[in-house]
């Protein structure tokens, strides 16, 4: 089971290898970190998206929010936040083959970041799944080079019917 664990942490030299290295000390493989600062600069918040059942999940916030500069540990629960990923994908391309590539993504709704004379750049953001679409969609075209990232993640609003009383 995949789990999506939203970390806000000081914004110190150090902080993101001490919170990976929690990790690789226990055996834990991150299946995607993404860290960026917040509002507020002295803060960054790291999505860390890891494999594990509840048992591991559970390990891993206890060993997170013991770290000094950890100030938050949320473990996203599905259907309750919404998360995309962002992908550059450079693709070859001559005058012949680009308005097909551009006609064949269309669905996917990408941006055209950059166009040369033998190959472009697209940008797709979406959930996981639409951005694993994409490239088994450029594929057949010829991927020169691609960019992904970790998943970002925020948790939905929670309407008064929908929070639980524990």
């Amino acid at each position: 089971m995949r789990h999506t664990i939203s970390v806000v942490v000081e914004n110190k030299f150090g902080v993101l290898a001490r919170v990976s290295g929690l990790f690789s000390s226990r055996g834990y493989n991150i299946d995607s970190l993404t860290v960026g600062e917040t509002m507020d600069p002295a803060v960054s918040r790291m999505t860390i998206v890891v494999r594990g059942d509840d048992s591991i999940l559970e390990q891993v916030i206890k060993q997170l929010n013991k770290l000094i500069d950890v100030i938050e540990v949320t473990d996203f629960p599905e259907g309750n936040y919404v998360g995309r990923d962002l992908m550059f994908v450079r693709v070859k391309c001559d005058s012949r083959t680009r308005t097909e590539i551009l006609e064949s993504v269309n669905i996917f709704r990408p941006k055209t970041i950059d166009i040369g004379h033998k190959s472009m750049i697209l940008q797709i953001t979406g959930a996981e799944e639409k951005v694993d679409a994409f490239i088994n969609l450029m594929k057949p075209f010829g991927i020169i080079e691609l960019a992904r990232t970790g998943k970002v993640a925020m948790m939905r609003e929670l309407n008064d019917n929908s929070r639980s009383n524990t």
